[in-house]
């Protein structure tokens, strides 16, 4: 009976890390989509914007890349030890067993800090990101164009057509969040009336062809001629994308490491 137990633990433990293998591959893929959704968000053009609002120490924007970096290394390590693990259970090396079980454990709870880091990651999306907006955008658009002095209303401007936004919350009138931008209270084509929302809000324009926007959509605001989503939404959906399934894999991969770990102990406990 102790024989076959002990078979039994032993099996157990070969299919809790093939299963790790396969989550691990699965962690890298999640880390690598998120990674590359969220360096998207930022390019040259928008770069001294975002990295205001979302990249500089410890923001959402930063947060979320180095959590998909540390899906990617951690699911790496999880791979390896894996297979590692299933050669020294398959093997009989019961020292390599316990060192890869070790490992597992350490992995555990840098998960647990990973789920921490989510969290906070998300309230700050939630908290800070939509304050940040409106500040900046109070401040510093001053026109709508991407030749200005100010690298930071030029960047918004890009942002808009980039991203298909316009504005920090959606656009729903001609009485919106640019009113009290400098480009509507001080001077430009808000403040004399001939805009009521940028031209690089226009659907379908870019950096060559915003200067010709249609006046049904920067100056009627004509439903259907404009990108009506705010960048909070936009942004917010970009940098949450890949959440469910990232934090749906992490979960996962807890659960098996318990398992892995204590039938692990168990086994290398047993007494011939």
């Amino acid at each position: 009976m102790a024989c076959n137990w002990e078979g039994i633990i032993g099996k157990a433990i070969l299919i809790t890390n093939i299963l790790l293998s396969l989550f691990g591959i699965g962690l890298i893929i999640v880390g690598a989509l998120s990674d590359n959704v969220v360096s998207d968000i930022e390019t040259d053009n928008t770069k001294p914007l975002m990295d205001l609002v979302l990249f500089d120490s410890f923001a959402a924007g930063r947060l979320a890349i180095d959590l998909s970096i540390l899906n990617i290394v951690i699911g790496t390590i999880i791979f390896v030890v894996a297979v590692v693990g299933f050669l020294g259970k398959y093997r009989g090396i019961k020292k390599l067993l316990l060192g890869c079980t070790i490992i597992i454990a350490v992995v555990f709870v840098i998960h647990i800090i990973f789920l921490a880091l989510w969290f906070t990651m998300k309230n700050k999306v939630n908290g800070e990101l939509k304050d940040k907006l409106i500040v900046y955008l109070k401040e510093n658009f001053i026109e709508d164009t991407v030749t200005n002095l100010d690298p930071i209303s030029n960047a918004w401007n890009h942002m808009f057509m980039t991203l298909d936004c316009c504005g920090v919350n959606p656009v729903e009138s001609t009485s919106n969040d640019f009113d009290q931008t400098p480009w509507c209270t001080t001077a430009g084509s808000c403040q004399n009336n001939t805009s009521q929302i940028p031209r690089t809000c226009c659907i379908d324009v870019n950096e060559m062809t915003y200067p010709s926007a249609p006046n049904a959509c920067h100056t009627n605001v004509t439903s259907g001629t404009y990108n009506a989503k705010g960048c909070f939404e936009v942004l917010k959906e970009k940098l949450l994308s890949q959440s469910p399934g990232s934090i749906g894999v992490v979960i996962t991969i807890m659960l098996i490491e318990i398992i892995n770990v204590a039938l692990a102990v168990a086994i290398g406990c047993h007494k011939d």
